[in-house]
């Protein structure tokens, strides 16, 4: 039984190739952060070496083994640490290594890089060898939230090639709905909280999961919020001292400045939704009070100025542009009480 919550579209194009006994030897997950492609990636993993009538069973030892992360012959690859912000060629070639060999325990080697977009040049061209020379016995599944993050990270005479060697596979975001139904029905979550999680995961089932057994990870989001709503009364200096401590921030953990920013236009884009009425459709439910309240000093063009500075902010980032003058700038644009920049 595959694990991946609301993702029917890639369940019957895998269902389908494997059916026809054309699956790829390479494949391309993409979809934002925690909305289930680890989970597909690890299904695909146990598809391959499940040895029930209708694989993934879920109950071999196959299929255990290897969602316990136990299974010999299925590897994740990603980013060694944090400080380390690439996935190096000497990964590669212990892949490359242990592909070599005949599977231990299963029938097929399943190799899953997660993070795909942090391959190092070195890496990715050392990588482009196996996708080119694949072996019958061997899967790889390359994982990735930012697919147009890939051509600055590998350079764009490899993306082309590695991309084409690769069956695409992408991953939508879930409907409100859906997850909610998802976390009442499968994980007995209250229907309050339920809505909250499924509204404020946009989309991505994993985060609600992540979030409803991890309390501290909505309190961050609100201490997050509420420095968020105090830049919108603060002075230009304190605006300018904050992005140079989120960009100090940036070069230890670039996840979490994402998620920062992440989580600023999810509130931006509720404040222009408070702007046109539909305070209904909001992600952020608990925060409805101070939503109204700040929209109260803004414009609908102020709140879409502001989402769009921040889709820039973001890109350049990506782009690896210097991020204490990114941020820097983004602390100039946004409106203050009012309306008035401060």
């Amino acid at each position: 039984m595959w694990q991946v919550v609301g993702q029917p579209n890639a369940i019957k194009l895998l269902e389908r190739s494997i059916e026809m006994g054309q699956l790829s030897h390479a494949y391309l997950f993409v979809g934002p952060p925690h909305v289930g492609k680890l989970t597909l990636a690890l299904n695909l993993a146990q598809v391959v070496n499940c040895g029930a009538a209708a694989p993934p069973c879920g109950e071999c030892t196959s299929c255990r083994r290897i969602a316990a992360s136990k299974h010999a012959d299925v590897q994740i690859i990603g980013l060694i640490s944090e400080e380390k912000r690439e996935i190096g060629i000497e990964q590669i070639r212990e892949m490359q290594t242990a592909a070599s060999l005949p599977p231990y325990e299963g029938r097929h080697k399943v190799f899953i890089f997660d993070k795909a977009e942090f391959l190092s040049h070195e890496a990715a061209n050392c990588l482009l060898k196996t996708l080119e020379e694949p072996s019958p016995q061997v899967l790889l599944v390359l994982l990735t939230a930012r697919e147009s993050a890939l051509l600055p990270t590998i350079v764009s005479a490899l993306l082309p090639t590695i991309v084409s060697r690769c069956q695409r596979v992408e991953l939508r975001p879930l409907p409100v709905t859906l997850t909610k139904e998802a976390l009442i029905e499968d994980y007995g979550v209250a229907g309050d909280r339920a809505e909250l999680l499924a509204r404020l995961s946009d989309g991505c089932f994993g985060w609600a999961l992540l979030t409803m057994h991890d309390e501290k990870i909505l309190e961050e989001r609100s201490r997050r919020l509420a420095t968020l709503v105090d830049l919108s009364y603060a002075s230009l200096k304190q605006r300018l001292a904050y992005a140079a401590e989120l960009a100090a921030q940036f070069s230890r953990s670039r996840e979490e400045v994402e998620e920062v920013l992440a989580l600023w236009l999810q509130w931006w884009h509720d404040l222009l939704l408070v702007k046109g009425g539909d305070g209904k459709l909001v992600a952020n439910i608990d925060q409805q009070s101070t939503l109204i309240q700040q929209a109260k000093h803004l414009s609908a063009r102020q709140v879409m100025d502001f989402i769009y500075h921040l889709q820039v902010t973001h890109e350049q980032l990506e782009q690896n542009a210097n991020p204490r003058l990114a941020l820097e700038v983004l602390m100039l644009s946004m409106p203050g009480k009012g309306g008035v920049r401060a």
